[in-house]
């Protein structure tokens, strides 16, 4: 297997998390990571949405990934933080198919278990684990760690595909 750079988001309306890894096999390469945040005391909704767009195109073109990950959004108690998630997603899924890329989708159950072994761990495990999984000198912030965690795992699920293992799911959760 060659190896592919993969771009993972962590989609969020105030902050979204984007991580930028070279795998190859069960060797990662750390490219970059950073946070797009957008202000809501100063812009609408739209003018939000539009700049998480606008800086997942530029990351696109700057890093030029092969492939993009996104982590699933979950329906919570608060039907509007729902809906702003999704809309911040949709736009960086946007962003993904306006270059050609394409898009895997991994819950936050499915990324935790992938990276830490529990699918209820805690963030900062999360971020312990991209640590030193990727040789990091010092832990990273939870959106741009989730952001590489959502690569992590979708590089563990891809390489599983190509030595053809099976992949056992219950309720759509990876076992």
């Amino acid at each position: 297997m060659s190896e592919t750079r993969i771009l993972g988001i962590d989609p969020g309306l105030r902050q979204t998390g984007f991580g930028v890894i070279d795998c190859n096999k069960n060797k990662y390469t750390y490219i970059a990571s950073g946070v797009i945040k957008t202000n809501s005391d100063q812009l609408n909704l739209p003018e939000r949405l539009k700049i998480i767009f606008d800086e997942v195109c530029e990351t696109i073109l700057k890093f030029n990934p092969k492939q993009m990950c996104i982590e699933k959004t979950f329906v919570n108690m608060n039907a509007n933080s729902s809906l702003a998630l999704g809309q911040a997603r949709g736009v960086s899924m946007a962003a993904a198919i306006q270059h050609n890329l394409p898009i895997y989708e991994y819950t936050a159950l499915q990324i935790k278990k992938s990276v830490v072994g529990n699918g209820h761990a805690q963030k900062i495990q999360v971020q312990s684990m991209v640590q030193k999984l990727l040789n990091l000198p010092e832990m990273l912030g939870p959106d741009s760690s989730d952001a590489l965690a959502c690569v992590l795992c979708h590089n563990q699920v891809m390489q599983i595909k190509k030595d053809d293992l099976t992949i056992k799911y219950r309720g759509g959760r990876i076992l």
